[in-house]
């Protein structure tokens, strides 16, 4: 149990230390994302026809350059989970049959995994297969387990920024990543804005001054990455980009994410602040930088940078995030919505009130969970907003 003195240990990380700090929780411990990203797995699994066909969609539009010159995928966001493995992957052996299909011989495939710099690339570049004999013919590749296809390397940085030269990438891919701001915006930290989120961690449910200042905010981050991404793309290139999106008009309303985030989460913090481990306003200055966009929101950012055609633009329902094998177990469920939490926002709460006490918390998020278990099931679940866009 952590002791009221802990309070003047902790530290509030500022905003502009998000970059350095933000990750997914790396290794492979019971809330790690690498574990945590099964729930994914397992959605893929359960939505893989509709999921992969939406990519495939996209990969047909992409224009085949000369077999001469490499071609390059990018996947942003990529995290340190077998996800960013599988989608890569997917998409090499699906543009190598394009290739073939056209009666060219494939060319030399190049991806890049690019994170936040504190991004755990240890651990997933020891997911990564090994590369196959130089001397393997495609059909040899594709017909072999075990072995990958395309040369490996990581990117550290901001997708909101710059990160590849001009003109180099092919193709760029997101999933599970647009959503996260790139920092808070101030005035929802400011005790004298109208926007201060007072009493929360999170905007669901918040007071429309704040949601604006992260709809704003999203709009910013947005705009940055479509105008980056446009500066890198070649001629012809494409995008598919999946996040969290919500069906709700209203922004106070963050569908999934809101439940998530604002109800056992945000109930657990004002414990801690009922038993003084920590004080109100240490509360009051965190919140999760995420924004669950509506498809409106997200069509009218696009629209206003004017460097890519939509080709396509829906909702597609995504299910839980929680990894649960046996859903009549309480407690199993309640670890399920800690992990959750932990595994995406952990590294940030530890920043903001120390490793002690962000146990502390999580240990609470799972208690709470395993009281309402059956409700956590239900009502967890997440929509997503994805996207194909193309690159005149």
């Amino acid at each position: 149990m952590a002791r009221r003195g802990d309070i003047n240990n902790i530290v509030v990380v500022p905003n502009m230390k998000l970059e350095r700090v933000f990750s997914m929780k790396g290794g492979n411990g019971e809330a790690s994302y690498a574990n945590n990203s099964q729930a994914q797995n397992q959605k893929r699994a359960r939505h893989a026809r509709s999921m992969l066909h939406l990519l495939k969609e996209t990969l047909e539009r992409v224009q085949l350059t000369s077999p001469q010159v490499p071609f390059t995928v990018v996947d942003l966001g990529c995290s340190c989970g077998n996800n960013t493995i599988f989608t890569i992957e997917t998409i090499i052996k699906h543009m190598s049959k394009r290739y073939e299909a056209a009666g060219y011989e494939a060319p030399e495939f190049s991806a890049f995994f690019s994170d936040l710099p504190s991004n755990d690339f240890n651990t997933l570049f020891h997911l990564l297969p090994p590369l196959a004999d130089p001397g393997v013919s495609m059909e040899e590749y594709l017909a072999a387990k075990g072995h990958r296809s395309y040369f490996a390397a990581a990117v550290p940085g901001s997708f909101h920024k710059r990160l590849f030269p001009s003109r180099s990438i092919n193709l760029f891919h997101s999933a599970f990543s647009l959503h996260w701001l790139s920092q808070i915006p101030d005035s929802v930290v400011d005790k004298k804005s109208t926007a201060y989120n007072k009493g929360r961690v999170f905007i669901h449910g918040a007071n429309e001054d704040t949601t604006n200042a992260y709809k704003k905010q999203f709009q910013t981050d947005l705009s940055g990455f479509l105008r980056s991404r446009a500066q890198e793309m070649m001629s012809g290139g494409s995008m598919f980009l999946v996040c969290l999106g919500r069906t709700s008009v209203d922004p106070t309303d963050q569908g999934g994410a809101g439940l998530l985030f604002g109800t056992h989460f945000q109930d657990s913090w004002n414990d801690l602040v009922l038993e003084g481990l920590i004080t109100s306003e240490q509360r009051d200055s965190f919140n999760i930088p995420v924004y669950a966009p509506s498809i409106q929101d997200f069509k009218e950012v696009v629209e206003a940078n004017g460097s890519f055609t939509i080709d396509k633009l829906e909702v597609f329902k995504g299910g839980s995030p929680l990894v649960v094998n046996q859903p009549d177990d309480e407690p199993e469920v309640g670890r399920a919505l800690a992990n959750s939490c932990r595994s995406v926002a952990g590294v940030l709460v530890d920043a903001h009130i120390g490793e002690e006490l962000s146990k502390e918390l999580f240990l609470k998020v799972e208690h709470k969970g395993t009281i309402h278990a059956k409700e956590v099931l239900e009502q967890t679940q997440f929509f997503h907003i994805v996207a194909s866009l193309s690159f005149a």
